[in-house]
């Protein structure tokens, strides 16, 4: 799959799994559009052409190499290319003309990535039956979310999709999030793999998060959505939920953790910010843990009952302590 668009245009947002194939460059791109409005079509065609021409053989060459790297096993036979740019016009004809013409089997997709975006919207308004794992902050939610899907439970992971966990530390040991546009369609990708089916005939799992994760937002209609479905809340001693965030975020260095802090000051409030601060200073990781998660229980707790008829959605679930195998315990208690 080669998307033909420029390096900005795939940079902020593509298809998943799409390789860049740029037809023009940022500033290419920008001469011929410059050049459409101002003049006219049959002009910036022809100055398109001026950029096209001397890439012909060196773009014939890159798709041979890439498409070497998914040979088909019928000897000399090329692999189908897939191709797309923003709405399926002229860039995309382009590269489809030369390729053909070099023999590859293309397709081109009509309305382009335009098209594609416009199904990522509206797949977010479909009703999907989705099972919600609550529980407060410390109580191991992805492990059990990975167990669950160990025992071929359908999951969604949307911490990993935003390479964030959702709190003010959510950015450490993670990966930069991707763009809100990326964002969405690498959430939509996943609800059409997991949605249910003959292959998946079960609901999907989902964390319970905030709509805001990092600097992403679950869009809208999906988030309305997951705020009407049922919520398994794994209930665990304080104690034990601390003990597993000093483990989770020990070893992060005193100064990041130090930042998260001051960046929360005003929620937090004046006198636990500057009590957490000096317990981090003086290596009291445990102390200072200890207010940060009271914090965000609290955060957490109105966010849980800030949903219409929490009382018939909400199932709590006692667990001992933080493992992977409280999820046998949420299969056990699955409601209706």
């Amino acid at each position: 799959m080669l998307d033909v668009r420029s390096p900005g245009e795939y940079n902020h947002a593509h298809i998943p799994f799409a390789t860049s194939f740029p037809l023009f460059t940022d500033e290419e791109r920008k001469i011929v559009g410059t050049t459409y409005k101002q003049k006219s079509r049959e002009d910036a065609i022809k100055i398109g052409l001026d950029f096209f021409g001397p890439k012909m053989r060196k773009m014939v060459e890159e798709a041979e190499a890439i498409s070497n790297s998914s040979q088909s096993e019928i000897r000399n036979v090329k692999p189908e290319i897939f191709i797309y740019c923003w709405r399926g016009g002229m860039r995309s004809a382009a590269i489809a003309w030369l390729l053909d013409l070099y023999g590859f089997k293309v397709y081109t997709l009509a309305g382009g990535y335009k098209v594609f975006r416009n199904y990522v919207l509206q797949t977010f308004e479909q009703p999907f039956q989705f099972k919600i794992l609550g529980g407060y902050t410390g109580s191991g939610k992805t492990r059990v979310l990975n167990e669950l899907e160990r025992q071929t439970e359908t999951v969604i992971d949307l911490e990993r999709i935003a390479s964030h966990k959702g709190s003010a530390f959510g950015s450490f040991k993670m990966p930069p999030q991707p763009k809100q546009e990326m964002f969405e369609n690498l959430l939509a990708t996943e609800l059409w793999k997991k949605s249910p089916s003959i292959t998946h005939p079960s609901p999907i799992w989902l964390e319970d998060e905030s709509q805001r994760i990092g600097d992403l937002n679950i869009p809208n209609a999906l988030w309305n959505t997951m705020r009407r479905s049922p919520i398994l809340f794994l209930e665990i001693p304080f104690e034990e939920r601390l003990n597993y965030i000093v483990e989770e975020y020990g070893e992060c260095e005193k100064e990041k953790l130090i930042d998260a802090t001051t960046r929360i000051s005003q929620r937090l409030g004046g006198l636990d910010a500057k009590n957490t601060i000096g317990f981090l200073e003086n290596g009291e990781l445990k102390e200072a843990f200890r207010i940060l998660l009271r914090y965000y229980d609290k955060h957490y707790l109105k966010g849980l009952h800030n949903r219409k008829a929490v009382s018939s959605l909400l199932t709590k679930i006692d667990c001992e302590t933080v493992a992977a195998n409280n999820a046998v315990l949420l299969t056990k208690y699955q409601p209706a």
